[in-house]
């Protein structure tokens, strides 16, 4: 199994937060292209708050561009604050609500964990 992480540190501005996911993303689309089972883990285990714009921008950019790009799981290590617990909550419950894309959210409470789930998985 191949997986592209995303680490989290605290919070990002949107310019930041923005950056991160795009960039993400266009290493995803590049190795995609090399490893048909490449899985996508958000370790947001240091992840703060995010901003309602940037909610509104994933749910309606970047997932979309995500689910074209073949992403159709989005795993998340849990975090360890209530602001980033919120934010991935509010992120989760934004996602399941749409009909244009269809991604599945999974929770991990560590990073073996992960590998474990996502190995059984790919």
């Amino acid at each position: 199994m191949t997986c592209i992480i995303v680490r989290w540190h605290g919070f990002a501005n949107s310019r930041n937060f923005r950056f991160l996911l795009n960039k993400a993303l266009e290493l995803y689309i590049g190795y995609a292209e090399r490893y048909t089972n490449l899985a996508w883990l958000n370790d947001t285990r240091y992840f703060g708050a995010m901003l309602t714009t940037d909610q509104e921008w994933v749910n309606t950019d970047w997932n979309p561009r995500a689910y074209a790009a073949g992403i159709r799981q989005v795993n998340f290590l849990a975090p360890a604050n209530v602001f980033g617990q919120i934010a991935i909550q509010q992120y989760a419950h934004n996602t399941s609500k749409r009909d244009d894309y269809k991604l599945e959210i999974l929770h991990h409470a560590s990073l073996e964990e992960a590998c474990r789930r996502l190995s059984a998985l790919y």
